[in-house]
């Protein structure tokens, strides 16, 4: 029966694996991707996010032990020892042996610091030491978010570009049918089914482009995600209709505030470091006070099978106080120094004020300029597909001729991919004016 038990475990564990291991792997994937879901998935996969993640743990785990030395220090030092020969003392002018041939000593010692500046840099810089690990990570993730959705929407435009090139073929295969037959019958020579033929070659081959490069996005797209390089591809839900509903000109509106920039509130941080750094070295002058408690065991015997038969045991309580008196003036060189560390932190403030300052006002002239050519190349889609609606109509009519068709093609064709170059143009460039604004953040 035991045997029978243990064979139907075995087999019960062998055909749950599988499962668990594939629900495991399925878990890790995504069956629906907007931007939020990637972010979220980035965030949460991505191994420079994850690193800084345990970077704060360690932080953390640091603090707390500077911390522990408040607590009670208490120590246990053990020997033996045997004399080989048992040293001489000099009493009264002869010389006498002193001691027994076998010892052995256990010493309980506790130790409670009181006052120490080390503790106290501990305890004052505890919170800022944690709040400064923890910004990094801020930091990364708000670099992650930026660089996670211009990828996203590089690969959705692109997958965009890809059919509007799907439409162009269909379009020109539609012509070159009907310059064939045209030619057939004799209308036309065999110029316009080459030109056509030409057109729907160029076509090809610029989907093909397009669709190698699609890959290559994907790939880069799943590499700042942390999603597994042999899931396939990035399942995107979004539409273009979507995206194109995000492109506004409110973000035009905002002023910068350096306040909002992760970078200014690291420098913040950064400064209060410095300022208890001060105040440490400051405190060199001050003694560092300590009381402690000794008990001992001591065991002396000349013979080693009786070491242990009778303890001498001692204890003693006291308190220490240390004070240097004079360092050669270390104490003020290094006051000095941290004095001058932290007036150099005003010049960093200076410094980042002036390059966000910069950045706010080039993302906002690229934003500008990218949402006016978004605009305008939004307009030229309308105008130029009415062109050839119309072109091809008179074609048709044997009013224009097949040329004429052709340049209107090219000119939808090129104006459509245009048009997804400037969204993609201007929702990158919005990232940057969000991102130097200081309103991109890494809560999704």
């Amino acid at each position: 029966m035991k045997r029978a038990f243990y064979l139907l475990a075995v087999s019960c564990g062998l055909l749950i694996t599988p499962q668990l291991f594939a629900q495991s792997s399925s878990d890790s994937l995504l069956t629906s991707a907007t931007l939020q879901e990637c972010i979220r998935y980035a965030i949460s996969h991505q191994p420079v996010i994850r690193q800084s993640l345990i970077d704060e743990a360690i932080t953390d785990r640091t603090v707390k032990s500077k911390l522990a030395d408040w607590y009670p220090q208490i120590n246990l030092d053990y020997n033996i020892q045997h004399y080989l020969k048992i040293p001489t003392s000099i009493l009264g002018g002869n010389p006498i042996q002193a001691g027994v041939a076998n010892s052995s000593a256990a010493l309980f010692g506790l130790n409670q610091n009181i006052f120490t500046r080390d503790l106290l840099l501990a305890s004052n810089t505890a919170k800022d030491v944690r709040k400064q690990s923890q910004q990094t990570t801020t930091r990364n993730q708000i670099d992650l978010v930026a660089n996670v959705s211009k990828a996203y929407y590089d690969v959705l435009l692109t997958t965009e570009q890809i059919k509007v090139l799907s439409e162009d073929i269909i379009r020109l295969e539609r012509s070159l049918t009907d310059a064939k037959n045209q030619y057939a019958s004799g209308v036309v020579d065999k110029t316009d089914a080459k030109r056509a033929t030409i057109s729907l070659n160029n076509a090809r081959a610029q989907q093909k482009s397009a669709r190698e490069l699609l890959t290559a996005k994907q790939a880069y797209l799943k590499d700042l995600m942390g999603y597994p390089a042999n899931a396939g591809d990035v399942p995107l839900t979004s539409d273009s209709s979507a995206v194109a509903s995000q492109v506004t000109g409110d973000d035009t509106l905002q002023v910068a505030d350096y306040k909002s920039r992760i970078e200014y509130q690291l420098l913040q941080t950064q400064e209060s470091l410095l300022q208890a750094n001060l105040k440490y070295n400051k405190w060199s002058f001050l003694p560092t006070v300590s009381a402690f408690i000794n008990y001992s065991f001591a065991w002396q015997n000349a013979e080693f099978s009786k070491l242990y038969s009778h303890d001498y045991p001692n204890s003693l309580a006291g308190l220490k106080l240390s004070l240097p008196i004079f360092q050669g003036g270390k104490r003020i060189h290094n006051i000095r120094m941290a004095e001058l560390q932290l007036q150099r932190t005003q010049w960093d403030y200076a410094a980042l004020r002036s390059q966000i300052n910069a950045q706010y006002v080039q993302a906002m002239a690229t934003y500008k300029s990218n949402y006016n050519d978004y605009l305008t190349l939004k307009e030229n889609v309308q105008m130029a597909k009415d062109v050839y609606d119309m072109l091809q109509l008179q074609y048709k009519e044997g009013i224009k001729t097949y040329l004429d068709v052709l340049i209107s093609e090219t000119e939808l064709r090129s104006a459509q991919l245009n048009y997804y170059n400037s969204m993609y143009q201007v929702l990158s460039s919005r990232i940057d004016l969000q991102k130097a604004l200081g309103t991109l953040t890494a809560n999704y």
